[in-house]
C-alpha cells in the first residue's frame, strides 16, 4: 500500500523490531480499522537487536537468570523480580498463542521451541546460594518443577558436555527446569510484520529514517526520508511509537517533550563465541547460566545455550561486554556524543563517576584475546577446542542513565517507558529482558496512551478474549497460572498432547 505526502494516520511506529511489530499487531487486534505504519531506516525488519545472533534468544521467565534472585546482606533470597518476568513472559505466551490459534503462523516452532534452562554454580558458597534460592523459588507455584542437584551423575546426564575434564572434587551445583525456552525473536518479528501487511490500512516501510518530529494540534508532524533518493514526506500521526532500540533515545529528545529530559544513555556492546560443530552442539541441549563476575554488568552473566535459528541448533556462549559510542550495531560512533544535552550531562557525569569499576571492566573485556575468552568458555565446558568456535558480534544494548535525587543521576538495567503526558508519544529506553516481556510492556502502553478506548467494551472483552489471566492474576493464582500455562504450552507445540491431557506440565 503506497504512503502519499502529508498522509495522516492513527498510529506511526519509529523502527521494524520486535517492540513495534508487537505493538503494531496487538492495536490491530484491537481495532482492525486503525490507520498505521511502521517505518524502519535498514532495509528489513529485525536486523537489529531483534535479531537472532545479536541476542541470547532466552524467554526470559526467571527460571535459570541468577541476577534476577539476588541475595540480601543477612542471607536472604528475594524472588520478587522472577516471579514478575515469569508471569510476564506467560502473558507473552498468551499473545503467541492467540495468534498461532488464528493462523497467523504457519507453525510456532518457526519461532520458540522448548530447551531446559539451568542455573550453574562452582564453589562452596555458589552451592549455598543456589540452595537458597531453590527453596525460595520452589515455594512458589511459579517454579515448582524446578530441581535442584550436587550429584555428579545427575549433573551428567543435565550437562553432558561441561562434565567430562572436571576435577573429581569440584564443588558444583545446578538447578534445571524442563519447561525453558529458545526465541528466535528476529522469526518471531518478520512474522508479525508480515501478518500486518497482509491486512488493510497498514504498512511497513523500509530504508526510510525519522528526521523530524513536530507537534501539531491533534498529535504530531514526522518527517521521513528516503535512505537511497533522499525524498522527504511527511506523515501527521496521532500517536508515535518510538521503538528503534538505542536510537528511541536520539528520537525522545528530537521530541522536545517534558519527559524526555534528564534521560541519557550508556552503550554496552557485546561479542558470543559460537560453535555449528554437529558433534559438538549435539552433546548440549540446554542454556546453561551462571554468576556474573564482579563488577559486570548484569547483561555479561556468563551463559552457555543451546540456539535454534532456522530449525538448526548452534551453541552460543557469552556474552563478552565491550564498549563503543554506538547506539545501534550499524550506527554512528557520534551517537553518544550527540546524545550530551544540557539537561542529562549532570546525570551522565555522575554515572560516570560512579561506575568507574564498571568501566575498568568494560575495557578489560574489548581487551581480552581469543584465548582468554576461552579460558571462560571452560568454566563451563573444560574440553573446548579453540577450532570449534568462532566470535559472532551481538547487537548493541543502551542502558538507561537517569536523574536521581541523591546520587545526581544513576546507570539503569532493565527497560523503561517514556510517555508525554497527554499519550501522544512514548519511547521505550533500556534492555533486557526486553524481548520477552514485551507483550507485558506493550499493554501497558495500550492502557497508558491509548486509556479511553482500553476501558471501551470492545477492547476490554477483546483483551479479555486473548488474554485470559494477567501478571497479578497468574503470581497469586496457582490454579489459574497451571491451567493458562497448559493451553498456552499445548498451542505452542511446547509440550506433547498426551502430556496436557494427562497434567504434566
Amino acid at each position: 500500500m503506497a504512503q502519499h505526502e502529508n498522509e495522516t494516520l492513527d498510529v506511526l511506529l519509529v523502527g521494524a523490531g520486535i517492540m513495534s511489530a508487537t505493538l503494531a499487531a496487538l492495536l490491530k487486534e484491537l481495532d482492525p480499522s486503525m490507520r498505521l505504519e511502521v517505518v524502519e531506516s535498514m532495509s528489513s525488519g529485525a536486523a537489529e537487536s531483534s535479531n537472532p545472533w545479536n541476542n541470547a534468544g532466552t524467554g526470559h521467565a526467571g527460571l535459570c537468570e541468577l541476577n534476577y534472585t539476588p541475595q540480601a546482606a543477612d542471607g536472604t533470597i528475594n524472588i520478587d523480580k522472577a516471579v514478575h518476568i515469569n508471569t510476564q513472559f506467560e502473558v507473552s505466551k498468551q499473545f503467541w498463542a492467540h495468534l498461532v490459534e488464528k493462523g497467523t503462523f504457519a507453525s510456532p516452532k518457526s519461532f520458540i521451541n522448548p530447551v531446559p534452562h539451568l542455573s550453574f554454580v562452582q564453589g562452596q558458597a555458589g552451592i549455598e546460594y543456589l540452595k537458597k534460592r531453590f527453596a525460595a523459588l520452589t515455594g512458589h507455584h511459579a517454579f515448582s518443577s524446578m530441581e535442584y542437584s550436587e550429584d555428579k551423575a545427575t549433573l551428567a546426564r543435565w550437562m553432558p558436555l561441561m562434565m567430562p575434564g572436571r576435577a573429581a572434587d569440584e564443588a558444583i551445583a545446578a538447578t534445571r527446569v524442563e519447561n525453558g525456552t529458545d526465541v528466535n525473536f528476529g522469526a518471531l518479528t518478520t512474522s508479525l510484520l508480515a501478518h500486518l501487511v497482509s491486512q488493510p490500512n497498514s504498512t511497513v516501510t523500509y530504508s526510510q529514517k525519522v528526521t523530524g518530529l513536530k507537534r501539531t494540534g491533534k498529535g504530531w508532524a514526522v518527517t521521513i526520508k528516503h535512505n537511497e533518493s533522499g525524498a522527504e514526506r511527511e506523515v501527521n500521526a496521532r500517536f508515535v511509537f518510538l521503538g528503534a532500540g538505542g536510537a528511541a533515545l536520539t528520537l525522545l529528545q528530537a521530541s522536545g517533550i517534558e519527559e524526555s529530559k534528564g534521560y541519557g544513555g550508556f552503550p554496552v556492546s557485546g561479542q558470543w563465541l559460537r560453535c555449528d560443530n554437529p558433534e559438538v552442539v549435539r552433546q548440549h541441549d540446554s542454556k546453561v547460566y551462571s554468576q556474573a563476575a564482579v563488577g559486570s554488568p548484569p547483561m555479561s552473566v556468563p551463559h552457555l545455550d543451546t540456539r535454534v535459528v532456522d530449525g538448526k541448533k548452534s551453541l552460543l556462549f557469552g556474552p563478552y561486554a565491550g564498549f563503543t559510542t554506538k547506539f545501534l550495531k550499524h550506527g554512528s560512533f557520534l551517537d553518544l556524543p550527540l546524545s550530551i544535552r544540557l539537561g542529562n550531562i549532570g546525570p551522565m557525569l555522575a554515572v560516570a563517576r560512579d561506575n568507574m569499576d564498571l568501566t575498568r571492566y568494560l575495557i578489560s573485556e574489548v581487551r581480552q584475546s581469543m584465548e582468554q575468552r576461552l579460558d571462560a568458555l571452560r568454566r563451563f565446558y573444560p574440553q573446548a577446542k579453540p577450532e570449534d568456535w568462532r566470535l559472532e558480534i551481538a547487537g548493541q544494548r543502551v542502558q538507561i542513565i537517569k536523574k536521581d535525587a541523591k546520587k545526581g543521576g544513576v546507570l539503569q538495567f532493565g527497560t523503561e517507558l517514556v510517555a508525554s503526558r497527554d499519550g501522544s508519544i512514548a519511547a521505550l529506553l533500556g534492555a533486557s529482558p526486553g524481548a520477552s516481556v514485551t507483550v507485558s510492556i506493550m499493554l501497558g502502553l495500550i492502557e497508558r496512551c491509548f486509556a479511553e478506548q482500553a476501558r471501551s467494551e470492545q477492547w476490554t472483552s477483546k483483551l479479555q478474549e486473548i488474554f485470559p489471566a494477567r501478571e497479578k492474576q497468574l503470581e497469586s493464582d496457582a490454579a489459574l497460572y497451571r491451567e493458562v500455562s497448559a493451553r498456552c504450552n499445548e498451542r505452542l507445540q511446547l509440550v506433547a498432547r498426551q502430556e496436557v491431557a494427562e497434567g504434566v506440565i
